[in-house]
């Protein structure tokens, strides 16, 4: 490695995307000098592996804004096909119109008097004449009403298509991001000696406990829960320990922090999205001296890191690329808060 590419590894530090309405920018940070000591290196890449989970749950955020469009052009497009056959519909009553030479206009008072045969023959034939006449003016309005809902619908339509377009294409340029600042934490990681590297490890996915410590509490959990729902999914968020921390995965066989989660209450039968953020606005909020086997707990502002709290001071979670999913302490740096999302 020359010491250009180097300087540009220890560089790669940015600020975590910033969501605007439903899409996302990423900016990047001045270049950071490469670190003097190992404890300075040890400190960058931890830095930068709490910026790689930030915009990994930015990036669960968008995707869940882009499914919100989709179903915005779905309903849109509903709309519009609704508007384009009550439109339809109306078509056989102006062919009858046009068949019947009213659109032209209707006789004269003076033709329907020279052509009746009777006085009474011409009194049916103005009142007939009349009643077409409002037929004919009620069905035009209606057409005219019907075909501006249908253009207006059609025109929403294609705005909706155009702003989930234009998402998707936002999300897609940042999931490249994502996976370029990803592998640059993944080398600048593997450049650290091991003592480092077990710096990083407690400093982002807090300390390890040990196996004895983590069945104790595996035991524990569920019994201790407050509700069945909390238990099941205290019970199934424990049975992932030891699988991998995946970008963007719900399981089951790797997990990010919000769909470790997210799979552990879907088998409670409770629904979660995916993204911490959105996470930590359902439920009621738990104080930390509170807690309850089954609370989410969650890390930094904005939020951009959730666990599962377990009881006895410990959570479940996934934390980081190169760490699988760990029992730990709750207490750690940028605790936020929690929440309670079933009872």
């Amino acid at each position: 490695m020359t010491p250009r590419s180097t300087a540009r590894r220890w560089s790669r530090v940015a600020v975590p995307a910033v969501v605007t309405g439903v899409l996302l920018t990423l900016a990047t940070g001045p270049a950071v000098a490469a670190p003097a000591t190992a404890a300075d290196a040890a400190a960058a890449v931890t830095q930068t592996a709490q910026q790689v989970e930030a915009l990994s749950e930015q990036v669960n955020d968008a995707e869940l804004a882009v499914a919100d469009q989709q179903a915005l052009v779905d309903t849109a497009d509903a709309a519009a096909d609704a508007a384009d056959a009550a439109l339809a519909q109306l078509q056989p009553q102006v062919d009858a119109i046009v068949r019947s030479g009213f659109v032209d206009g209707m006789p004269s008072g003076i033709e329907t008097v020279l052509t009746s045969g009777s006085a009474d023959e011409m009194l049916d034939r103005v009142s007939t004449i009349g009643q077409l006449t409002t037929h004919t003016d009620a069905v035009l309005a209606q057409v005219a009403a019907a075909r501006q809902v249908a253009v207006q619908a059609r025109s929403d339509a294609d705005a909706a298509k155009a702003a989930a377009d234009a998402s998707l294409a936002d999300l897609q340029a940042q999931q490249d991001q994502l996976q370029d600042q990803l592998a640059g934490y993944r080398a600048d990681y593997a450049r650290l000696a091991g003592p480092q590297q077990a710096a990083v490890d407690t400093a982002v996915a807090g300390p390890e406990l040990s196996a004895a410590s983590m069945a104790d509490a595996a035991a524990a959990a569920p019994a201790a829960a407050p509700t069945e729902a909390a238990a099941a999914a205290v019970a199934t968020a424990l049975e992932q320990v030891g699988k991998p921390y995946v970008v963007g995965a719900a399981g089951p066989d790797g997990f990010d922090c919000s769909g470790l989660t997210q799979f552990a209450y879907a088998a409670a039968g409770v629904s979660l999205p995916h993204s911490s953020r959105a996470q930590s606005g359902l439920g009621v909020p738990v104080s930390r001296a509170d807690l309850q086997p089954g609370d989410l707990v969650f890390f930094y502002s904005p939020v951009s890191h959730v666990g599962m709290y377990i009881g006895n001071g410990q959570m479940v979670h996934a934390s980081v690329s190169g760490r699988p999913v760990a029992v730990t302490s709750v207490d750690q740096r940028g605790y936020v808060g929690a929440r309670r999302v079933t009872g």
